[in-house]
């Protein structure tokens, strides 16, 4: 790490000049803050030289006057007292830095959200104003001058998930000059969107719009594909990750094999559950997921091949003329360096066997959304037709159920997944193109339909391709001895029970986590939500960053999202990731735990404690290279400035820059 100081004024702890700037932000503070009274009450504190207000100091005017008076008035320090930090300390530090003032010795006081915006009462909020004014005052008396961090930056992305999101964050990384490693665990990329028959609104083929999106992410020169991986473990900071990924042995030689097919064409077990036609078609034991994957090489199912459990068969071998099969392929792990990280892990559908009354899991004409995506599709099990998957008879009477987990604090869960009354819709649709004479019946709470043309779409779906909206809970499904399923629910808008006799029930389930996505956030350092989507680090202001510097967000794995906001995400990202590549080094705030080697013990309190792996073992040598003792050390790269390893040292060696314990018993003792 290097530090490259450029400000001149580093001012000195108890001999400072500090300028007090208090801002009325319109009417937002100053109804309720008496600005002129807590400007004059300022400048009697100690240090203080200068005390002004003025209606908008984070205008250009204002700006301009912190300027002048750090000049002026060789002001040693500076406090603003205006709305949240966390919209505006950048801005006013940068004022302060083109001044010639170090910016780490200006701090903000919170006086819009802690005083105006909690307090009717002018006095109170005035006094409060003031405490806070003070407390600032004190702590920047005993600031002291930092300088940003400079790391170097890595140009290369891992993008984490093969779906639409991680696929679209590639490419546009790769278009922006950088390079993308895009790790899939499946053995082909692609994700959900490749098992869709149609997207809505507009009706596209699926496939249509994104296998050449997946043709161009692997025939990219600056992407590679990793699929068949997942991410083991992770290293290093923002600019410099090290990631170790597990390559699964897929006992089929990539580079030798030219994807003819001879090996599953022959393989003799055929009737193996397809994970990717919803369980409702059947793989064999090497198999390719589906025609249009990519890469287009199989890979041998490990737990279903009799040659590697029993040691007989190997027919696929004996027919491969390039010699691709090795049934000794183990799994092996590589390290991949990256500059920064896209999480695009996706999601899947909650588990509907704990709706017990609706027959999930037990009753083979009760299916989620998935399956019938499937049943839909040209490339699906029956060819595009609907059909029953008892029987394989056309159903005439189809019954769809919205809201199956979704906005159910109960059973299910508490959010809305957004796209099932989209997908439901779409579904009637279909069932409606396919079987003309067929009945589609749609039990909904209500309808979400925000996006553009989404309202219109389900008005079609009513209006022009018949489907019947009923408004009402579904409280039972079951089998009747004939076949038919019977759907007892009830219709609130005319206050009457309703009973529909059914052929197949199609669920539409809440969008949850993918299985591993909280293992997966630990590696990163991502937080999730009580849910286990992955946290944003603001929803407003920094929807695509997560607390993890350097890690991006994109698609359903931060909530429930469709096809269009997770592609706006994922561009979102790759632009975030692009800002980082832009300069060969990083700046990075010197907000930063450092370690007093002199008194650390090396308890490993803070080891332990640090949320982000920057706490490590150090070993202290003299110059023959004899070990002296072992201390604890701080990366600078991948400290987040959380203050935990301070809150927990035993010695109290450990320092936090610009909130040393000097500066908050300071700011304790300025309420005294």
């Amino acid at each position: 790490m290097r530090r490259f100081p450029k400000y001149v004024n580093a001012g000195r702890a108890l001999m400072a000049r500090i300028g007090v700037f208090i801002c009325h932000c319109g009417e937002n503070i100053g109804r309720t803050v008496d600005c002129p009274a807590a400007a004059a009450e300022a400048a009697k504190l100690p240090g203080v030289v200068l005390s002004l207000d003025y209606k908008y100091m984070c205008s250009d005017p204002g700006q301009q006057m912190i300027n002048k008076a750090i000049a002026e008035k060789l002001l040693t320090g500076a406090v603003v007292a205006a709305c949240s930090p966390r919209m505006h300390e950048r801005t006013f530090r940068s004022a302060a830095a083109q001044a010639g003032l170090n910016p780490y010795l200006l701090e903000m006081a919170n006086v819009r959200e802690h005083c105006s915006w909690v307090h009717s009462e002018r006095a109170a909020a005035t006094a409060k104003a003031n405490d806070l004014i003070r407390v600032m005052v004190e702590k920047v008396r005993r600031n002291k001058a930092l300088f940003p961090i400079r790391v170097p930056v890595e140009p290369t992305a891992l993008v984490v998930g093969g779906g639409i999101a991680g696929i679209q964050a590639a490419l546009d990384i790769a278009a922006g000059g950088g390079k993308v490693v895009l790790v899939e665990r499946s053995p082909s990329i692609g994700g959900h969107m490749a098992r869709l028959s149609e997207t809505f609104p507009t009706l596209d083929c699926s496939q249509c719009i994104l296998t050449p999106r997946m043709v161009e992410a692997a025939s990219h020169p600056d992407i590679r594909l990793m699929t068949y991986s997942e991410v083991e473990a992770v290293e290093g900071f923002v600019g410099s990750f090290e990631v170790t990924v597990r390559r699964k042995a897929r006992y089929v030689d990539p580079e030798k094999c030219t994807g003819c097919g001879d090996c599953f064409n022959k393989c003799p077990l055929k009737k193996i559950p397809s994970e990717f036609d919803a369980g409702l078609g059947s793989r064999r034991a090497i198999y390719v997921p589906f025609p249009q994957a990519v890469p287009n090489k199989p890979v041998i199912d490990a737990a279903n091949c009799t040659m590697l459990t029993k040691g007989k068969c190997g027919l696929c071998a004996k027919v491969c003329a390039r010699g691709a099969i090795d049934y000794k392929d183990q799994d092996r792990l590589e390290k991949v360096k990256a500059g920064a990280v896209v999480l695009a892990a996706g999601f899947e559908l909650w588990d509907h066997s704990a709706y017990g009354e609706y027959g999930g899991g037990r009753l083979k004409d009760v299916i989620d959304g998935f399956a019938f995506e499937r049943l839909a599709s040209a490339s699906g099990p029956t060819g595009g037709e609907i059909r029953r998957p008892s029987d394989g008879s056309e159903p005439k009477t189809v019954v769809f159920i919205q809201c199956c987990g979704s906005r159910d604090d109960k059973k299910g869960k508490g959010y809305c997944s957004k796209i099932c009354c989209m997908y439901t819709a779409k579904h009637a649709m279909l069932y409606r193109h396919k079987v003309h004479d067929g009945r589609a019946v749609v039990f909904y709470m209500d309808v979400r339909a925000a996006g553009k043309g989404y309202e219109e779409f389900v008005r079609r779906a009513i209006e022009a391709d018949g489907a019947e909206y009923v408004r009402g809970r579904v409280s039972r499904v079951y089998r009747r001895r004939d076949g038919k399923l019977v759907v007892k629910g009830a219709d609130t808008l005319v206050g009457r029970p309703m009973t529909v006799e059914a052929d197949l029930v199609v669920l539409a389930d809440a969008m949850v986590p993918r299985r591993g996505a909280e293992k997966l956030a630990q590696l990163f350092g991502v937080g999730c939500d009580t849910d286990g989507f992955y946290s944003e680090a603001h929803p407003k202001l920094r929807p695509v960053e997560t607390a993890a510097a350097g890690v991006f967000l994109a698609g359903a794995c931060q909530a429930p999202k469709d096809i269009p906001d997770s592609v706006a995400q994922a561009s979102a990202a790759a632009a975030k990731a692009l800002g980082l590549f832009a300069k060969p080094e990083l700046e990075r705030e010197p907000v930063i735990a450092r370690v007093n080697k002199n008194l650390c013990v090396h308890c490993r309190a803070c080891i332990n404690a640090c949320p982000y792996g920057a706490a490590k073992d150090f070993e202290i040598k003299d110059r023959a290279g004899k070990l002296l003792r072992v201390v604890a050390e701080v990366n600078e790269g991948l400290c987040q400035g959380c203050g935990t390893c301070a809150a927990v040292c035993r010695s109290n060696s450990v320092d936090l820059d610009g909130f040393s314990d000097e500066q908050v018993c300071a700011q304790i003792a300025a309420l005294e």
